[in-house]
């Protein structure tokens, strides 16, 4: 659902960063009814908050998660801990790294318009997700 969505370009042409993609994305993908206000909120978190910390494709993605498996905050179990982990770890597994600083070094960019390889970075967070929201259900 979600890896499909990003990798026919969903997005692209919104000049959206990679937090914000991830959490868009989710949104059509999932039908979160998530209103501008709330995908607003992820605009911070594009390039590992602009300083090169955790990539926004895991901060977009764990905004996806809390948005389908939070009631109402994250003190109510211990669920949102255990997806949000067990995403990280898999990224972190696939992909080397989890901060957009190493991320860059690992996957370059294959144009000169992004700092990384994001579609490679994103449609591999997306996947995970799935994997995670078809187990669990929305």
């Amino acid at each position: 659902m979600l890896k499909e969505l990003i990798e026919s370009g969903f997005g692209n042409n919104m000049n959206l960063c990679c937090s914000e993609k991830m959490l868009y994305a989710a949104n059509w993908a999932y039908n979160l009814q998530l209103p501008p206000e709330a995908l607003k909120m992820s605009s911070g978190f594009g390039g590992g908050m602009g300083m090169g910390f955790v990539c926004g494709g895991i901060t977009g993605g764990i905004m996806a998660l809390s948005a389908i498996y939070v009631k109402r905050n994250n003190h109510e179990s211990t669920r949102i801990k255990e997806l949000e982990k067990e995403f990280i770890e898999k990224f972190n597994a696939a992909l080397g790294a989890v901060d957009c600083k190493e991320l860059k070094v690992k996957h370059p960019p294959v144009s000169s318009k992004r700092a990384c390889n994001l579609d490679f970075i994103l449609i591999t967070a997306a996947s995970i997700i799935d994997e995670i929201v078809e187990r669990e259900g929305l």
